[in-house]
């Protein structure tokens, strides 16, 4: 049996589905000449990110704004690379186990990201695991760039529900935020916060979620 009757599932992607590391990033533009740490935790930096991440920049504008806000003149490819470097590997084995939830739920992926993130770890997942893009794998995939939409905002979590026509109450989240988490739970939907060093193949058994979860409603 189910537990708390859900009936779908949304996955966060970035810390769930694939494991990040912001730092790394951070260590690459320092060899491209980057020294100002102390510009990272300005709220210039996260708004760049967060504009890019809504797709109000395109990848052009955001190299040209980034490299003029780090202070670095490197090529297109060297910030791409250096952008790049916080993402892993996607595991195989996160691959099989959605594959078997997708088996006894409506799944559903929900990202903050951005083009060139994007562009490869799709080339990852078509390499790899043979799926064109990330609605074959998931029943859907909604990334935030495309839908000039991003987390924690309410609105994005009311349009997911609304194309679905979801039943919040019997949806859960899956995400490793809080602060998306708390505003998700707003929006009427079950929640559960993924914490390191736990992994999604804790929380499902042969493709059905564990039922000692502590799901927070």
């Amino acid at each position: 049996m189910k537990p708390k009757k859900i009936e779908t599932i949304i996955f966060d992607f970035g810390g769930v589905v694939l494991d990040i590391d912001p730092q790394l990033t951070i260590n690459e533009f320092v060899k491209l000449g980057f020294s100002n740490l102390e510009k990272t935790k300005s709220d210039e930096f996260t708004q760049l990110i967060r504009k890019f991440e809504r797709g109000i920049f395109t990848p052009e504008v955001f190299r040209k704004k980034m490299k003029m806000f780090l202070e670095i003149e490197v090529s297109d490819q060297q910030f791409d690379d250096a952008w790049n470097a916080l993402l892993y590997d996607i595991p195989s084995e996160r691959i099989e186990i959605i594959e078997q939830v997708k088996e006894n739920y409506q799944i559903l992926l929900l990202s903050n990201s951005n083009e060139i993130h994007y562009d490869l770890y799709v080339r990852d997942l078509q390499l790899r695991f043979g799926y064109r893009e990330f609605d074959d794998l998931f029943h859907n995939a909604y990334f935030s760039f495309d839908l000039h939409l991003s987390k924690p905002d309410l609105e994005v979590y009311e349009f997911v529900i609304c194309q679905h026509e979801l039943k919040p109450k019997k949806t859960l989240f899956i995400d490793d935020r809080i602060d998306n988490l708390e505003i998700a739970k707003q929006a009427g939907l079950q929640t559960y916060h993924l914490q390191s060093p736990e992994r999604i193949r804790d929380l499902f058994t042969n493709g059905l979620l564990n039922s000692d979860l502590n799901i927070i409603r």
